[in-house]
């Protein structure tokens, strides 16, 4: 697949994790773990499994990836086995590929653990036998596809050696794999055999058929001992209760739940609705009356049956979007919580944290009070799925905080994040008297900082806007229209003093937002696609549909960057917390980020599915992101927060590589290094002759050299040292044949060669303050120094100046030689010429160092005071 070829492609970002995945179309597999006494479920997701306690329903562990999605999984006590293809792999811990067996000519769909055998069934009728350890094949068989085509198998309980056999042309098989041998032919019934199930009773076993017949069967006299009719098409799955009550479960492809008592051979509930999608598995703990079920809505329920009338009650559930989410968004200032609505209608939250903090606000209702009477159907009052959301947390403890759009609806919906639900209001303007010939429905909606007001914008071009508490209506912008074409656009800046629209009409408006009068319209000569403000920064991002982005700057209403790259449309964008970086999504697959200070395009990777929606956390810490045809929410790491990332300019021609959605590739691919690209600089000892040059010293090493006798007065010991401790009793020897006392710790450091330094200046480096004071004194005549050696250390400092080197460091020595022998050098006239010169020389740099920092300061100082 394509996938395989893609390697790490960004920069910045890199896989951290996946939200809100939980189950597909493959049953789950219960597993009971004797140490922890413990139930654990195992559900496929994809090309890699997933282990929940069913305690708290808490993630326990991911599996490696697999190449290809998995079409098959099964388990017993110590191995989890899973299908891709025609290949079978066996895991252990919940993690990683222990054995793989190979020999299938099709891909395989159906696995049965059988002690210290696995067996799996092809599409093309091969049951092969396989040794766990051995990875060797036990036994092959091959049936008739015409007459007895595989389509269900299972081990009889105290049935040695033997397994059960179901068609999909409704007969049975009983064989002996130890010895090859077909046992007993059950005639079977005229639909084809979906499931079978062992039954609590020794030699009954529960026949589900694909024409929705369940039949209790006992094997050993070959009898049919009971038989149910669902009316909901085949049998998905079956489930016996074994804590004492004789109930049956009954899954159905419409996700409805049968329930039936064994004893009075009759139905005595329906549990309707359990899913949105087929039932893929239930199964009833042994012992406990708790229902496990799961299904492709990408969710996972557990059902406790402790009340009256038979049916169970809702207990703990894991469930993600049963449709890919169409737009996400943080909500809150902290960053744990991503608010998503789906191709399902629903509206879900999900966290960052924890699992347990995951909340769905559901479906949204024309009539939430009609919708909640089992007596009406759901279909009718059910809203389509959400366009787009706008939300703020400002006022959320007082009332509703959420702004929904629905696909092709006028109205807009509220909602409540605190409650978990729909909110108390459905925003529509009168003015089109709930006219739906119309067909004007709402494109665009913003929520004001403070939380108070929603402002709405219509297909039509106008944009109303309504007080959040209330629900009302509080005016329009523009006298008729704001906008002459569909508004595609609109946002409220930080302080409610501007809104900014952009339409199909190719204009961006920018509003007074009180007054509602409009101060400027900028032609941007295309269509704009989508638009997105950053309330911070003030900058108004704006894709076309040329696929060009334009940033405009709402401090100076102008157009302040324009960015070209993209060659599909551009379906989100979003900023970084601090304004930097812009972050845009694409059709072409790619996720680019635009450096808005240098205007250069300084990241991009490609993504197997399109990203439809972007959003960054307000801490900076995660990007999330949405794809197409994907029902998780993947979040990448920002690596600029926790490592060194160089950032260049990417060229117009750059051609991106691909990164695999996270959750999807091994851990192990993940620890290459994310700054390969990194470029390597080394920086001279001076970046040019023209430039003042400091030194890389610490500045005790050279600040304080004039205060030297202050500092040595303080530091004057208040007590006189201490005698040193007698020499040991044993001196210490070093291990040999023959014994040798081991020298002292000082003892070699009079041998060592000492390399001598021919730079004065380096060999001043190298000492410490003390050891220059005392070097600089030692020039002087009286203690051992001479005139000319005075005279050549001025030639020294001038030279330093001269290179611009060093210059702290020039300016340290040269304080502290005048403050030692400026009474000599005032003496001495070689000296005072040669001083004049090395102060002409200071005079010179000093003064243009200075014009440098006066105009830097008072550049400064205009743009804090100045009003731009």
């Amino acid at each position: 697949p394509a996938a395989e070829n893609l390697k790490k492609g960004s920069v910045i970002f890199s896989g951290f994790r996946a939200l809100g995945l939980y189950s597909n179309h493959l049953s789950h597999v219960v597993r009971y773990h004797k140490k922890h006494r413990e139930f654990y479920i195992v559900t496929a997701v994809g090309n890699c499994f997933h282990t929940y306690n069913v305690k708290k329903l808490g993630i326990v562990a991911v599996s490696n990836a697999l190449p290809e999605d998995i079409s098959c999984l099964a388990a017993d006590r110590m191995l989890v086995y899973v299908a891709i293809g025609g290949k079978v792999s066996a895991f252990a811990r919940n993690k990683e590929v222990v054995h793989m067996y190979t020999g299938h000519g099709a891909d395989v769909h159906l696995l049965l653990p059988f002690g210290d055998h696995i067996i799996s069934v092809d599409r093309d009728n091969a049951v092969i036998v396989w040794d766990v350890e051995s990875e060797e094949e036990y036994l092959q068989i091959t049936f008739d596809k015409v007459s007895f085509e595989v389509s269900a198998v299972m081990h009889p309980s105290t049935y040695l050696n033997k397994i059960l056999f179901g068609s999909s042309q409704g007969g049975l098989q009983l064989w002996n794999v130890k010895s090859n041998k077909l046992l007993y032919t059950f005639t079977g019934w005229p639909s084809g055999v979906t499931v079978l199930q062992q039954t609590p009773a020794v030699d009954v076993v529960g026949v589900g058929l694909s024409s929705g017949q369940i039949i209790i069967h006992n094997i050993k006299f070959d009898e049919s001992l009971m038989k149910f009719q669902q009316d909901w098409g085949p049998v998905t799955s079956l489930s016996f209760r074994t804590d004492g009550h004789p109930v049956m479960a009954a899954g159905s492809p419409i996700g409805h739940i049968g329930l039936w008592d064994l004893e009075e051979k009759k139905l005595v509930c329906q549990m309707r609705d359990a899913h949105n999608t087929a039932i893929a598995g239930l199964t009833f703990l042994h012992g406990e009356p708790l229902l496990i079920t799961n299904g492709a809505d990408n969710g996972i329920r557990v059902w406790i049956f402790d009340t009256a009338g038979g049916g169970g009650r809702l207990l703990r559930s894991r469930l993600g979007h049963s449709a890919p989410p169409t737009k996400i968004l943080h909500h809150g200032l902290n960053g744990h919580h991503i608010l998503s609505a789906g191709q399902d209608g629903t509206l879900q939250s999900f966290s960052t944290v924890h699992e347990r903090f995951n909340r769905s606000l559901g479906h949204g209702s024309i009539n939430k009070k009609k919708s909640k009477k089992k007596s009406l159907r759901y279909d009718k009052l059910k809203l389509p799925a959400i366009t787009t959301f706008a939300s703020e947390s400002a006022r959320q403890s007082d009332w509703d905080s959420i702004v929904a759009c629905h696909r092709g609806y006028l109205m807009t919906t509220t909602w409540n994040y605190q409650k978990g639900s729909m909110g108390a209001h459905k925003l529509e303007p009168k003015r089109f008297n709930k006219n739906r010939a119309l067909s004007v429905h709402a494109t665009a909606v913003d929520i004001t900082s403070c939380g108070n007001f929603v402002v709405i914008g219509l297909s039509s071009g106008h944009i109303d806007v309504y007080n959040m508490q209330s629900g009302m209506h509080r005016g329009q912008y523009g006298e008729d229209k704001a906008h002459s074409g569909a508004v595609r656009g609109v946002s409220v800046d930080g302080l409610n003093q501007l809104t900014v629209s952009a339409g199909a009409d190719k204009l961006v408006n920018i509003w007074k937002f009180k007054s509602r009068k409009l101060i400027l319209s900028i032609d941007l000569g295309t269509s704009p696609a989508t638009t997105h403000l950053h309330r911070d920064s003030g900058m108004f991002a704006i894709a076309l549909d040329d696929f060009t982005l334009n940033v405009l700057d709402m401090e100076t209403k102008r157009i302040v960057r324009k960015f070209s790259g993209h060659r599909g449309q551009v379906n989100d964008m979003a900023f970084s917390p601090d304004g930097r970086w812009l972050i845009t999504a694409a059709m072409d697959c790619t996720i680019r980020t635009w450096d808005l200070p240098s205007g250069c395009l300084v990241d991009c990777f490609l993504v197997e599915f399109a990203a439809v929606s972007l959003t960054m956390s307000p801490t900076g810490d995660f990007l999330a992101s949405s794809h197409v045809d994907n029902l998780g929410i993947y979040l990448w790491s920002n690596n600029t927060l926790c490592s060194m990332v160089s950032l260049r300019p990417l060229p117009a021609d750059y051609e991106p590589t691909g990164i695999m959605l996270p959750g999807t590739y091994e851990e192990g691919e993940g620890d290459a290094d994310l700054n390969t690209e990194m470029i390597e600089y080394e920086s001279p000892e001076q970046l040019d002759e023209q430039l003042v040059t400091l030194s890389l010293l610490a500045d005790s090493r050279w600040k304080n050299l004039l205060h030297l006798d202050i500092i040595k007065k303080r530091n004057k010991p208040k007590e006189p040292p201490k005698v040193p401790k007698a020499a040991p009793f044993f001196m210490p020897t070093i291990p040999g044949l023959i014994p040798q006392f081991a020298p002292s710790e000082g003892s070699n450091q009079g041998e060592q060669v000492r390399e001598v330094n021919n730079d004065p200046v380096g060999l001043l480096k190298e000492m410490g303050p003390s050891g220059i004071d005392a070097e600089l004194r030692g020039l002087a005549p009286d203690m051992g120094g001479d005139v000319s050696v005075l005279q050549g250390f001025l030639k020294m400092v001038a030279s330093m100046l001269d290179s611009k080197r060093d210059f702290d460091l020039a300016q340290a020595y040269l304080a502290l030689f005048l403050k030692l022998h400026i009474r000599l050098i005032s003496q001495e006239p070689g000296l005072m010429e040669e001083a004049s010169k090395v102060s002409e020389k200071l005079e010179e740099t000093w003064t243009s160092m200075q014009t440098l920092f006066n105009q830097s300061l008072c550049l400064l100082s205009y743009t804090k005071s100045a009003l731009l």
